[in-house]
């Protein structure tokens, strides 16, 4: 069976973080803490890596996963553009429970699926995640779970769900929201868009916390009619 380090204990740490860089370098997944539930990883520029990880997961080239960075400068890199109220979200939310949908620059060499030219962007507020971002790069991240079935808060629901198509267990503990990350779609703010912000997946982060940063650019709120 696939190791399990426990990251709360110091001994455990050093040795567990040191078989997850190599295993995500070998183009092998494995599953970490993150602020909202826990994810399986692997290497956003790995297109084996990715494969794998649709793979475990049960999913389809139509389900590419989010990517998560270590901050802007980053996200800057991946994006073709970052709209100034964008800016203006990841001061706000980031880092934290909002992942952000842009256009991807066109010369980055990966593939995570069916993405019609965009990227799931987020920065996570957890200090697993943000050491192994920034010693490893982006990484195609999606919640440590088999399809249908509810996120893992555990390292256990985890385990028990992927099994060995996971090479490194990274255990954090409980997740400290157990709840999804908001997705929202910011592609229609860029050149020769002209479309508000919407809203594809409400989560950690509310649609009115949403509106207190970006006013109108913000679809309306399901129900709302306009006059």
């Amino acid at each position: 069976m696939s190791p399990v380090f426990d990251c709360r204990d110091p001994a455990q740490l050093l040795p567990g973080m040191r078989q997850a860089r190599q295993a995500i370098g070998h183009g092998e997944l494995i599953v970490m803490p993150t602020d909202t539930v826990y994810g399986v990883a692997a290497d956003a520029f790995s297109p084996l890596a990715v494969a794998r990880l649709l793979a475990a997961k049960g999913r389809s080239r139509q389900s590419p996963p989010p990517v998560l960075v270590a901050g802007l400068t980053t996200l800057r890199a991946l994006a073709a553009e970052v709209p100034e109220p964008v800016e203006r979200l990841v001061e706000e939310f980031w880092p934290g429970g909002l992942t952000i949908v842009l256009p991807a620059q066109p010369s980055l060499s990966w593939d995570l699926g069916d993405t019609g030219g965009t990227v799931a962007i987020r920065m996570p507020e957890d200090p697993i995640a943000l050491e192994l971002l920034e010693e490893c790069g982006p990484l195609a991240v999606s919640s440590a779970n088999l399809t249908g079935r509810p996120a893992a808060i555990t390292i256990d629901d985890a385990r028990d769900m992927l099994g060995n198509t996971v090479a490194v267990y990274l255990d954090g503990g409980m997740s400290r929201t157990g709840v999804a990350s908001t997705i929202v779609d910011a592609t229609g703010l860029t050149a020769g868009g002209g479309r508000p912000v919407a809203v594809l997946r409400e989560g950690a982060v509310t649609r009115s916390a949403l509106r207190g940063v970006l006013g109108d650019l913000l679809e309306p709120d399901p129900g709302t009619v306009d006059a």
